[in-house]
């Protein structure tokens, strides 16, 4: 069945239908209640493009990757979270627009999606402390919303995680446990997560009256490689750390590779907390199971994260007035079998 067919068969215009469906206020809720249910009972699904005609707009949602030649290959996290945002986007008959540009090609690919009138609004991941893409969107007024926040994060709407509450709770426990040579293995600190989570850790050790050490403070891409490298050069230095805060399950592989391969044991010799961003490809849950999970971790799905932001989005894109919606998620700390007490 067609738009023109289900009109006729309700007895009502084309574009009656079309508003009804796409939930445009001047339709009373009684029409499109029975404009909804007959769609339904009929399998309609509206043609993308008589409703870009119908509603003015592009069904389209911007994403936009710039290519260094580094951090996209450490994109399963960005997969997963395009994977949830994609789900709702689909459902809602909107398509993904995704710009691969070059590293220094963001702004152009932002004008010229304005310009062409491309996309409905824009997702903004990664953001830096102060990222230069939230003044550009508010001049070019596309809508958008930011995963993750910057410095000064009043005027946007945006979705986080409480990073530095996590990685407080996450030292607070290694302190627990006795550990008092913890190192850092976090992100890059050019990122706003990364510092919050840096942030988190030294409260938590301020509050105990401790300060932490340098040498054991490191940054970097979250690859395996990285985990593995830094994690070594640690454990063979005349001041080996007894546990380790690792800011992705990624890079935690690595140090777990080079704990084991120094034919020490974690969660006895070296402990391990991680944050875990539930990857679809790789479960925490599912690492040598069943004994339980393989890392002690914060933990807060990025797929669920993609989904909400999608939803924030598009309903930002339905009613520009509305205040700004800003969420915290809190994480789960999940215990697994990668802390223990620190060794005598």
């Amino acid at each position: 069945m067609n738009l023109k067919q289900l009109s006729q068969s309700l007895g009502l215009s084309q574009t009656t239908v079309s508003r009804a469906l796409n939930g445009y206020p001047e339709v009373r809720e009684e029409t499109r209640q029975r404009v909804v249910a007959a769609a339904a009972a009929a399998n309609y699904t509206p043609n993308s493009r008589a409703r870009r005609l119908a509603t003015g707009r592009a069904m389209a949602i911007g994403h936009v990757m710039p290519l260094t030649g580094r951090e996209e290959m450490v994109n399963p996290i960005f997969a997963d979270f395009i994977a949830g945002a994609g789900e709702v986007y689909a459902r809602e008959g909107y398509d993904l627009l995704l710009s691969m540009v070059p590293a220094n090609g963001t702004e152009a690919a932002y004008r010229q999606m304005a310009s062409n009138a491309s996309v409905d609004g824009v997702m903004v991941q990664a953001p830096t402390l102060d990222d230069p893409r939230v003044p550009l969107l508010q001049e070019l007024g596309l809508p958008f919303l930011v995963h993750g926040r910057t410095a000064s994060p009043e005027a946007y709407s945006w979705l986080d995680v409480a990073n530095v509450r996590a990685f407080r709770r996450a030292t607070d426990f290694l302190l627990d446990l006795g550990h008092r040579k913890i190192a850092l293995l976090n992100g890059q600190e050019s990122l706003d997560f990364a510092l919050r989570r840096r942030r988190g850790m030294e409260e938590a050790l301020a509050e105990r009256g401790l300060a932490p050490n340098p040498l054991w403070m490191r940054s970097d891409i979250m690859t395996e490689q990285y985990g593995y490298r830094t994690a070594g050069e640690l454990l063979d230095s005349d001041t080996p750390p007894t546990a380790f805060l690792v800011s992705s399950i990624i890079p935690a592989i690595g140090v777990r590779r080079a704990v084991s391969e120094r034919g020490l044991r974690t969660g006895r010799d070296i402990s391990i907390v991680c944050h875990d961003d539930a990857l679809s490809y790789l479960d925490n849950d599912g690492l040598n199971a069943p004994e339980g999970p393989a890392f002690t971790s914060t933990r807060s799905s990025i797929r669920a994260a993609g989904r909400r932001c999608a939803e924030i989005l598009l309903d930002l894109i339905d009613n520009p007035d509305q205040p700004f919606v800003q969420e915290l998620w809190e994480t789960d700390l999940t215990l697994g079998r990668s802390t223990g007490p620190a060794p005598t």
